[in-house]
């Protein structure tokens, strides 16, 4: 049985009127199926899917990006990647099942695969605590991050959580310090790493594992730094305010390919990625290979230097810096100084504290 978001009612009025028109056994008995009727309703029904998600406020994408039937990281791991070979542990406390990682080929190339795993039912849910990565799932996969970057092996990282889990066994062993960790490594990686946005990117525990040469979204994916309800119940103290938080937020594929956050946006089908899987997979697969393509002949300081830099111009397009392609450095050079005093509203701003401090000290 499919599942509905409140905002697509006509689209399961029609879909309901479909499923009837190709019945010949319905309610008046024995009947010759309407060809000319079924065509007909089906282009009403893509011209109103058309018109819904050409039009989705941020929230709505939340939703959609939350979507029960939207395809996980095992979906993607099984039928984009030969031979996978699953690896469990953290060798400090145990498997977190939430995350799955493993060694595979892509097009006849080995790679390490990340995914965040959310589960297709409850039961699985459950087992996988909804995607919400424990200490020992960001141990376990800096574990493996460290291996393949000593194997020179490219990595790819499926991306779909709430966030961390934050549970007090979690906050004992260390969440915190395992997420820093793997944020860390992933900087400091030499080889290829791309992180692909499936759904939901929540928090910090999206970014542990995001921090990468490539941050790709799939068109109706989010990626925020809290929930909207999260956001609604702190700023506003009412989490029914979240179509306020999430346009704050700037969540969607678009506001963030705009701020340069994101690298890519992969299409998804009309209606969703869960409504034609197969095109789905079609899309990301052109995309990874586009993307390891792009990587194969730069060497490992240049594919280091291009993630470093990617992260450091974020929001400083508008700065004290003439020019954002080289930013090894954090340190704002001389001349940039000397600007910054010339500045009309800092001569302003500096006498009117002079003038302060001078009045203070004749008081």
């Amino acid at each position: 049985m499919k599942t509905y978001l409140n905002f697509e009612t006509d689209i399961k009025n029609l879909e309901n009127e479909i499923e009837k028109l190709k019945d010949p056994y319905n309610q008046t008995g024995l009947s010759e199926v309407d060809i000319k009727k079924i065509s007909i309703t089906q282009k009403e029904l893509d011209d109103k899917l058309r018109e819904i998600y050409s039009n989705l406020d941020p929230w709505q994408t939340t939703m959609v990006a939350r979507h029960e039937e939207r395809p996980k990281s095992k979906f993607f791991i099984d039928k984009l990647f030969k031979n996978f070979i699953s690896l469990s542990g953290d060798r400090y406390y145990g498997e977190d099942k939430s995350v799955i990682a493993g060694f595979a080929s892509f097009n006849g190339q080995s790679v390490l695969v990340i995914g965040q795993e959310k589960g297709e039912d409850l039961d699985s849910r459950i087992e996988r605590n909804f995607g919400m990565m424990r200490p020992e799932g960001y141990r376990k996969t800096t574990r493996l991050m460290n291996l393949a970057n000593k194997f020179n092996i490219p990595i790819i990282s499926f991306i779909d959580t709430p966030g961390a889990y934050p549970g007090l066994g979690a906050e004992e062993r260390g969440q915190a310090e395992a997420i820093a960790k793997s944020i860390e490594c992933s900087m400091t990686l030499k080889v290829p790493t791309i992180a692909i946005i499936i759904g939901e990117g929540g928090s910090g525990g999206a970014i542990a594992l995001a921090s990468s040469n490539k941050v790709i979204m799939f068109e109706n994916a989010i990626y925020s730094v809290i929930s909207p309800e999260g956001c609604a119940t702190i700023l506003w103290r009412d989490p029914k305010r979240m179509l306020d938080a999430a346009k704050a937020m700037k969540l969607s594929s678009k506001d963030l390919l705009a701020l340069n956050i994101i690298d890519e946006i992969i299409p998804e089908p009309l209606g969703g990625a869960h409504r034609d899987r197969d095109l789905m997979l079609d899309n990301l697969r052109s995309s990874i290979a586009k993307n390891l393509e792009f990587y194969k002949n730069m060497t490992s300081e240049e594919i280091m230097n291009q993630r470093k830099n990617k992260f450091l111009k974020i929001g400083r397009n508008k700065g004290f810096i003439s020019s954002s392609e080289d930013l090894t450095t954090l340190t704002i050079k001389q001349n940039n100084v000397k600007k910054i005093f010339k500045s009309k509203k800092v001569l302003i701003f500096t006498g009117i504290i002079g003038i302060i401090v001078l009045l203070y000290i004749l008081s």
